[in-house]
């Protein structure tokens, strides 16, 4: 199931814990146990993400391509815009961004860790 991760303010979705969705596998719309309500939309090698938290009264957007070996991400919490690339190559993944307090990140993850 799906679970969140926060960069800085950042909402980054990677996977939904009882999450019920309907519509198509390009356009959904779901909600889950923690109060968020979303849709999501699929074209090619992106995807729209636009949501709520009816429990916080917190907004969210996020829109990721991906080409190759790496993805974009952009969005935006509260107001706030943020962005990380990630970029995948044999025995290695590489995080880099921003968050939404504006604040840089960095990390190379392998199959001994991450740094």
């Amino acid at each position: 199931m799906k679970k969140y991760l926060f960069v800085g303010s950042a909402l980054i979705i990677y996977g939904m814990a009882n999450a019920a969705c309907y519509g198509t596998g390009s356009l959904r719309t779901c909600s889950d146990d923690y109060g968020n309500n979303y849709n999501v939309q699929k074209f090619g090698n992106s995807t729209y993400m636009q949501g709520s938290n009816s429990i916080t009264g917190s907004q969210w957007n996020q829109n990721s391509s991906t080409f190759g070996n790496t993805t974009i991400i952009q969005g935006n919490t509260n107001g706030r815009n943020w962005n990380q690339t990630i970029q995948t190559m044999p025995g290695m993944t590489t995080y880099s961004g921003t968050d939404s307090l504006g604040r840089s990140f960095n990390k190379t993850c392998t199959a001994w860790g991450c740094n």
